[in-house]
């Protein structure tokens, strides 16, 4: 198959909109790079294939839950065999959604329609006077972060993975593996380059991508695409990922300082768990984030949350693939006022933004709950919540982890406050209650060392997002007192085992030898 990009993937249908212009139109094609690449317009649907070719590789399977939250994490499976040896880290095991995941021919996807986009844009600069050289320059930047990105994802799953950078003609010839650290490298000077290009926010006339980006309204492209904070907050996962902490609080501090120019903002309880608030939609308040957006008919079965989470009496469901089990609930969720689910010493629960049922058999894990336009209908299972990959509260939580790290304890538990402000907010009856005066700083008593409590705060505030797993790993590098967890480490049995379909085509391939 020739080199083609697959813009029925088109992001979101994104910003498609209601009215079904040329460009709408044409966004359904799959179009050869002969008739390609002459005009603004297959520019903006090269650089939205790309971003749904990010989306689809998270969400197939669905996949960025069960690498970073089902694997090893807070998650049981009441039926399912295959969810149940993944919780285990059994990956050797013979299910279907198991072969999937080990194969990464989906991320390549993505990084050979970059590839492609990179090479072949300023063709478009060329033919068509509509596409100025500041458009050409922020969705360079925006593609090269897509890259980036898959690159960091593929690194955390695999470790080694192979490394290419120029478009494939119809197919991926053998390439062996490169070192996960050089490809780190690659990964932070590309998003360091992006974040030195992007704008703050779309059309608004910022310095850097003035006018009407595409010719359309800022409310098209907000919390919809890479920004520059963006590159800055991945580059502080990135730099975590690395245990570079002294990076991770520079990049974070631009992210914590300037977040107002992006107009965002961190977000309350009632807001981060409501069907139609954090998670539904598109919003600036995520920096960084792939929406099934309702309004674009985006929302899906699969591919979310919530068809792995959710059941009765949330939904039409009689039993969830996955729930937390009471008593992991209760050690984790252990303070009285804690907004997200709290429980008295006689055993009532209040608060529940994260759980219903719990005295039920399964408790419902319904943070995340985005049922169609996050309104009608709320029990019918098709759904159109974003895979949000960050926001502000990772942002201020990693530097804390940073700051923990480095030994500069005061500084870390100043951020650890930050969020505990946010979520320690029930009444004297134990009520959820945004406006009650009852937070409660951190104490050392009470909560443990500064980095066991940051790390707890993550489980907490990030459960259902896909950070759990990664965070693990870093928790446990920065403790070094879990044998066991450090032996994972060491010999890589933190990564996947790579998929013998893709070994059995590619002599080049070994697998990761912890899966031997």
């Amino acid at each position: 198959m020739k080199k083609i990009i697959l813009l029925s993937l088109v992001f979101f249908s994104l910003l498609a909109g209601g009215c079904k212009k040329a460009l709408d139109v044409n966004s359904t094609r799959v179009v050869n790079e002969v008739n390609y690449w002459n005009t603004l317009e297959d520019a903006r649907a090269g650089i939205m294939g790309v971003y749904g070719l990010t989306r689809a590789a998270l969400a197939d399977n669905n996949g960025h839950w069960i690498y970073g939250d089902v694997r090893m994490g807070n998650f049981d499976s009441p039926i399912r065999q295959d969810l149940k040896a993944i919780i285990k880290n059994d990956l050797n095991a013979s299910y279907p959604v198991i072969k999937e995941l080990s194969n990464w021919r989906r991320f390549y996807a993505i990084v050979n329609a970059a590839n492609i986009f990179l090479e072949r844009i300023p063709e478009v600069k060329a033919n068509d006077a509509r596409y100025t050289q500041n458009n050409m320059d922020v969705d360079i930047a925006q593609v090269r972060f897509l890259r980036a990105y898959a690159y960091f994802y593929m690194v955390r799953i695999w470790g080694d993975v192979p490394f290419l950078t120029t478009s494939r003609d119809g197919s991926f010839e053998n390439v062996g593996r490169t070192s996960k650290d050089a490809i780190l490298e690659f990964v932070q000077a590309e998003m360091l380059a992006s974040a030195l290009v992007l704008p703050y926010r779309y059309s608004v006339n910022d310095i850097q991508q003035p006018g009407l980006y595409y010719n359309e309204y800022e409310s098209r492209w907000n919390g919809a695409l890479i920004r520059k904070l963006t590159a800055y907050g991945m580059l502080a996962n990135v730099a975590a990922w690395q245990g570079k902490y002294t990076d991770v609080i520079k990049y974070s501090n631009i992210v914590l300082t300037d977040y107002p120019k992006a107009n965002m903002n961190y977000t309350s309880t009632t807001f981060l768990t409501q069907r139609n608030g954090f998670f539904y939609d598109k919003r600036n308040e995520h920096l960084l984030a792939f929406g099934f957006v309702w309004g674009h008919q985006d929302a899906s079965f699969s591919g979310n949350m919530e068809s792995l989470a959710l059941a009765e009496p949330v939904v039409n469901k009689s039993i969830p693939d996955v729930f937390v089990p009471k008593d992991s609930i209760l050690t984790i969720f252990k303070e009285t006022n804690d907004g997200r689910f709290n429980i008295d010493t006689t055993g009532v629960t209040h608060s529940q933004a994260y759980f219903t049922n719990f005295l039920g058999r399964y408790p419902v894990f319904s943070k995340i709950k985005v049922m169609q336009d996050g309104s009608t209908d709320p029990t019918f299972r098709i759904y159109s919540s974003s895979i949000v990959v960050s926001r502000l509260e990772d942002i201020t939580l990693l530097r804390a982890e940073a700051y923990a790290a480095l030994g500069e304890n005061t500084n870390a538990i100043n951020d650890l406050n930050t969020v505990r402000r946010l979520r320690y907010n029930v009444d004297n009856k134990g009520q959820l209650n945004e406006s009650a005066s009852t937070f409660i700083a951190y104490d050392a008593a009470r909560n443990g060392a500064p980095v066991d409590a940051i790390f707890l705060e993550r489980q907490k505030e990030f459960m259902g997002e896909g950070m759990h797993f990664y965070d693990q790993v870093r928790y446990h590098k920065i403790k070094g007192t879990n044998a066991t967890f450090l032996n994972l480490i060491n010999t890589g049995g933190i990564y996947w085992p790579i998929s013998r379909d893709l070994i059995a085509q590619n002599p080049l391939l070994t697998q990761n030898s912890y899966w031997k």
